[in-house]
């Protein structure tokens, strides 16, 4: 049989380099760290990326996919410089990107019955081997929040809405995705849950009345918690309301230069 001629692997002359090219979107079964049972499996969507000096005409993308499985299906932190090292050794580059989105489910009891059901927040940890290793732990959390201003002017109630809290750290430490969720549940006016009987939905509204939070307070709740942990190196807050009364959404940032205390 011949030899198949090499399209990736011939040179370029355009003297332009890439600074990522690789695989997105990829499904993959995973078990990762889980604070209360020890490991959960779940489905992620995986990217992973390279440099390409500018004389190289192309990568070979299905070499992405060979490292994946030379590292079976356990994404531990521990293990992502193994990956990344791999990547770097397979594609002889200079920088390695992994980035994995992947839904969390988190057993949580109701707060007056105690009844328990699984939550599901979004997670995203990303990691970059170039020098070092960096790592960025990702949550997106549901939660509620009550609106300070409605609660001052109304008679009779205040008018409040599901919001998202995103928070991602960047750090050289391991970071429990359990630590980010309670975070964002503590800054808000109300964590959500999945079951709620009567007396649970008296608690929930009546916890959120006595908790308004603008999506300004939210937001600089969280990065108060946040600039207090040594473990940190940069974070992203951003806390997002889907208006209950407003055709729009409110919004908020803070990055953790913008914390003065």
């Amino acid at each position: 049989m011949s030899k198949m001629k090499d399209v990736q692997g011939q040179g370029d002359d355009r003297n332009v380099g890439i600074r990522k090219v690789g695989v997105k979107n990829l499904r993959y079964p995973i078990c990762i760290l889980d604070r209360q049972n020890d490991k959960q499996h779940t489905i992620a969507s995986i990217n992973m990326y390279v440099d390409l000096p500018h004389h190289d005409r192309g990568t070979h993308m299905s070499r992405f996919v060979e490292v994946l499985e030379r590292h079976t299906f356990k994404l531990w932190p521990s293990d992502l410089d193994d990956i990344l090292l791999d990547m770097r050794s397979t594609f002889d580059c200079e920088v390695a990107h992994l980035d994995i989105t992947f839904p969390y489910f988190v057993r949580k009891k109701a707060p007056v019955s105690g009844i328990p059901s699984l939550m599901e927040y979004t997670c995203r940890l990303e990691a970059q081997r170039d020098g070092r290793l960096e790592m960025n732990f990702s949550v997106e959390v549901p939660v509620n929040n009550l609106c300070p201003c409605s609660k001052e002017i109304s008679t009779h109630g205040a008018h409040n809405q599901r919001g998202i809290v995103r928070i991602s750290v960047n750090t050289r430490h391991f970071i429990w995705y359990e630590e980010l969720i309670e975070i964002a549940e503590a800054s808000a006016s109300s964590p959500l849950y999945t079951i709620l009987k009567r007396v649970d939905e008296k608690y929930v509204t009546e916890h959120a009345y006595e908790n308004p939070r603008f999506v300004e307070d939210a937001a600089r709740e969280v990065a108060v918690k946040l600039h207090s942990d040594d473990r940190v190196d940069h974070f992203i807050v951003e806390v997002e309301n889907f208006e209950s009364i407003h055709n729009h959404n409110a919004y908020a940032c803070i990055t953790s230069e913008d914390v003065r205390v």
